[in-house]
């Protein structure tokens, strides 16, 4: 929690010195039990994210030790029991015994939560990880703990069950060497659907990292598959942003600024392509804040502010009343922010959002000044991103005209929804839901057989719109675009608003061959590209009609998977004759697809949501952009895994 009345500190001082890092610098206030209780409260949540939360937080302590002078080296190891490690060679969390626990510090900071170095003023200036809640959680929350460390000439080491030390601290030899290492095995009793941790979605994390903290070198071991990989960028953020537009065609140089004001380090690099989405990652203390707030809520202002400006004194914008707004600055747009702040204040332990206030001034501050400068000493540039902004401008107005358009036909008509759209009798969001289905014949299996109270149908004929390679202006010129929107009820771009949402429950239908999954992924990309915030409130859904149909005599089984029709086969003797395979939707009677696609007591769904925003625009541009050779290196790549390819 802030204080208000601690001694501000400025970045200066930033460091602190290894003699004042011991026992009396860390703080106790509260215990352990609640983790267990409500693990969500602390790491999100107990899927796929939360587990690799734990490697988080071990190794944002280590980044802290990183970003306060004193370590370079970090290492994540995978084991092939199922842990997982972090090493670092920072100063080594400090082992002598505590005088308010009256144990040893170590044994303190990862069995009482909220004991940690950040706590004590005097301690991390600059943190992300809160160095001791984090290791606390990470103990709470798995089944067996050890730590080594190495201090003062001595390799000290202690284990822990169920959180509980086996015994005290022990010296086990002694080193030339200082830091730390922590190795988990996550609770599979608190981790139910998996504690198997993903090579790749910790070495994403980790080149994030390295990027991040200039001359730090990142190492990740997978003893599981012997993979290993390295990370080290002398460039910084500056690296960040061309590693994002590598497969991007890019506009202007590469902009970068780092500066100090009040007592925040603010830094910056951006770079304009020739895409139509924009890529913006922010972080505080190097921690990801996807939901930004008053850091990015600067920035956003003194973009689109700064570039008015330049537009206006070099006669770019000649009209008094012509204005470019935040959107049309940032189509684009690759940017990474990265601040540090004393004391940052977040919001919840996942630290998804700033709510620092100063941030905003001094980010606004920052960088309208370096990219005013920027902007002037490269007229090449200048010209170029504001060509890009004033022809995104221009398609904004247009889709205003095409979207006032579209309002102004719904109003006299008594804001008719489409044609084709099968309505459900239920106006409460909640209890609705909307399943968007391929083709004409499918519709009406669907429309016959559906709950009518609850469920709505809206079929499309054959393949949207690609809304990857299209600016929203061409978006509302798409009949089958335009009908879905309305559906949805929550308008679309400037105007989107999810309290208007008709349906909770949004259901992507199509047949289970690869038209059908090319439609599937156009739909896909608009709602990630326009309508974002519809599958982070998860609210859409992928329907999983079956492969096939066995019957022997009286007895029938749906089958959704090649590996589950081969075990019945072989379990119930069925002879080839009797399969039938579902070639699309439209095959199936209304009763059949009730009974295996759209019954809430029977059917089958995938739940979309965004776990790596990042990775998923990276996806969506390889796989529905307009460079070729990226996609062409996907497809080579995957093809040798391919199994039961429908040509």
């Amino acid at each position: 929690m802030y204080n208000s009345n601690l001694k501000k500190t400025t970045m200066a001082e930033m460091k602190t010195g290894h003699e004042n890092y011991g026992a009396e610098n860390i703080q106790v206030l509260e215990g352990l039990e609640p983790v267990r209780k409500r693990p969500w409260m602390y790491i999100g949540s107990t899927d796929e994210r939360g587990l690799h939360h734990l490697v988080w937080e071990i190794v944002d302590n280590s980044i802290d030790e990183a970003m306060a002078g004193y370590c370079d080296e970090i290492t994540v190891t995978l084991h092939k029991d199922g842990a997982c490690s972090v090493e670092d060679n920072g100063r080594g969390i400090p082992v002598e015994k505590h005088s308010k626990t009256g144990v040893s510090t170590l044994e303190t900071i990862l069995t009482v939560l909220h004991a940690g170095w950040k706590f004590g003023w005097g301690g991390y200036k600059v943190s992300g990880g809160l160095h001791g809640v984090g290791a606390s959680v990470v103990n709470a929350l798995s089944t067996k703990l050890e730590a080594w460390v190495h201090r003062d000439g001595k390799i000290y080491h202690q284990v822990f069950n169920m959180w509980v030390s086996e015994g005290e601290i022990q010296v086990v030899g002694k080193t030339k060497k200082t830091g730390t290492i922590i190795k988990f095995y996550p609770d599979a009793t608190i981790f139910k659907i998996t504690t198997d941790f993903d090579y790749k979605t910790i070495k994403n994390r980790m080149r994030q990292q390295a990027y991040l903290t200039k001359g730090i070198k990142l190492t990740l071991n997978d003893e599981r598959k012997n993979e290993n990989y390295n990370f080290y960028f002398e460039g910084g953020i500056k690296s960040y942003v061309n590693f994002l537009n590598k497969n991007e065609s890019t506009i202007g140089k590469v902009f970068y600024a780092e500066k100090e004001k009040n007592d925040i380090l603010v830094e910056v690099s951006l770079q304009y392509n020739k895409d139509y989405s924009d890529n913006i990652i922010s972080f505080v203390n190097n921690i990801h804040t996807p939901e930004g707030w008053t850091h990015m809520t600067g920035f956003r202002t003194a973009l689109t502010r700064t570039i008015n400006k330049y537009a206006r004194d070099k006669a770019i914008l000649k009209e008094k009343d012509q204005n470019l707004t935040n959107e049309d600055v940032i189509e684009g747009i690759v940017v990474v922010l990265s601040i540090k702040v004393i004391d940052p204040q977040f919001e919840g332990q996942t630290k998804a959002k700033l709510g620092t206030n100063e941030a905003r001034g001094a980010v606004d501050s920052v960088f309208s000044e370096k990219f005013m400068e920027f902007l002037e000493e490269n007229p090449a540039s200048a010209k170029s991103i504001c060509e890009k902004v004033n022809l995104a401008a221009k398609a904004r107005l247009a889709a205003r005209a095409a979207r006032d358009t579209v309002i102004r036909k719904g109003a006299l008509e008594g804001m008719t929804l489409p044609g084709k759209l099968a309505d459900c009798s239920s106006k409460d969001p909640a209890n609705s839901e909307i399943y968007i289905v391929e083709g004409d014949s499918a519709g009406w299996s669907a429309k016959q057989g559906r709950d009518r109270e609850h469920q709505a149908i809206l079929p499309l004929r054959g393949k949207i719109l690609n809304t990857e390679q299209a600016r929203i202006d061409k978006i509302f010129a798409s009949e089958q675009i335009k009908n879905l929107i309305i559906a949805m009820g929550t308008s679309i771009g400037e105007t989107f608003d999810i309290t208007k949402l008709r349906y909770h429950r949004i259901v992507i239908m199509t047949d289970a061959d690869v038209d059908g999954a090319h439609i599937r992924t156009l739909l896909l990309t608009f709602f990630f590209r326009y309508m974002k915030d519809i599958i982070k409130g998860w609210y859409l859904y992928i329907a999983q009609p079956p492969l096939y149909k066995l019957t022997k005599g009286k007895n029938s089984w749906y089958v959704y998977n090649e590996e589950q029709k081969e075990k019945i086969i072989a379990e119930n003797d069925i002879i080839w004759d009797n399969i039938q395979r579902y070639k699309g939707l439209g095959e199936m009677n209304p009763e059949q697809l009730w009974e295996t696609t759209m019954d809430p007591e029977q059917r089958k769904m995938y739940k979309v949501g965004i776990e790596d925003s990042q990775r998923a625009d990276e996806m969506f541009k390889i796989l529905m952009g307009g460079e070729v050779a990226p996609r062409r290196k996907f497809i080579q790549s995957r093809a040798k895994s391919v199994k039961n390819l429908d040509v």
